[in-house]
C-alpha cells in the first residue's frame, strides 16, 4: 500500500489548528517583512520528490536567509546563485568519496530530488537576515510528523543526518527498518569534525543496491 500513498493522502490529517496558525502567521509577516523562500517554493521538496519515490532523506535546518537563495530544498540554491559554503563542502566530500575531480557549476539539487532524495529542512521558512527566526512558529511539529510518516510507511530508507539539529530527529526513525548515517554538519565550522571523509554518498548507493533499488547519480546536478 505504501507505494500508492501520496503526500496529499498522508498530510491531509495535518489540517490542524497549529498548521493554520503557521500559514496565517506567514501571510501577515509577508505583508511587512521579507520571508524566504517565496510562498510558491515553501513546499518544493514535497512537489519534486513524491512519497512513493523516496529512497534517501537529507535533513537540513532552516532555509538560507539571504536574498534569492532559499527555494524549498535543503542545502540547495537556484542555478543562478553562488554555491553556499556548506554545499561546497558537500561537493568536496562527494568528489573525495568517488575519487573524482568533478566541477560543479551551480548549487541547484533538483536533480537529486527527482531521483528520490527528499531534501527536507526541519524549518520551512525564515525572515530575511535572521537565521532560525521561524524556529518557534510550529514548523517542527509539521516536519516531525513528516519524518514519522516516512519512517512508518516506508522501509529501507537511508537517512543522512548531518549535525546536531538533525540528530535530534533520530528518535522519530525506526532503526529496525531504516538506515541512519550520521556525521557533523557540512558547514565550514564543523565539516572537519566528521563530515569530510564520511563517504555517505557511496555508502548510500551500496545500501540501495543491496535492496535492489537504483543508485543515486550524485553527480547529476
Amino acid at each position: 500500500m505504501n507505494n500508492i500513498l501520496t503526500w496529499k493522502d498522508l498530510l491531509s490529517q495535518e489540517k490542524k489548528k497549529y498548521f493554520f496558525k503557521i500559514i496565517n502567521y506567514l501571510k501577515e509577516e509577508r505583508l511587512k517583512k521579507t520571508i524566504y523562500p517565496s510562498s510558491k517554493d515553501v513546499f518544493n521538496a514535497f512537489l519534486l520528490t513524491s512519497f512513493s519515490e523516496i529512497k534517501v532523506v537529507i535533513i537540513g535546518q532552516d532555509p538560507y536567509f539571504s536574498k534569492n537563495q532559499a527555494h524549498g530544498l535543503a542545502f540547495s540554491v537556484p542555478e543562478n546563485h553562488t554555491i553556499p559554503p556548506s554545499l561546497k563542502n558537500i561537493y568536496k566530500e562527494l568528489n573525495s568519496d568517488f575519487n573524482k575531480n568533478h566541477v560543479f557549476y551551480h548549487g541547484c539539487l533538483k536533480n537529486w530530488a527527482v531521483q528520490g532524495v527528499f531534501l527536507l529542512n526541519t524549518i520551512l521558512t525564515v525572515e530575511s537576515g535572521k537565521p532560525k527566526s521561524h524556529c518557534n512558529i510550529g514548523w517542527n511539529v509539521f516536519t516531525d510528523k513528516v519524518i514519522s510518516l516516512i519512517s512508518y510507511y516506508k522501509e529501507f530508507i537511508v537517512f543522512l543526518i548531518w549535525g546536531n539539529d538533525a540528530k535530534k530527529k533520530c528518535d522519530l526513525i525506526d532503526m529496525n527498518k531504516h538506515y541512519v548515517l550520521k556525521a557533523s554538519h557540512p558547514s565550514p565550522l564543523s565539516a572537519h569534525r566528521g563530515f569530510l571523509g564520511c563517504k555517505h554518498f557511496s555508502k548510500t548507493n551500496k545500501i540501495l543496491l543491496k535492496h535492489k533499488r537504483d543508485e543515486i547519480d550524485w553527480f547529476r546536478i
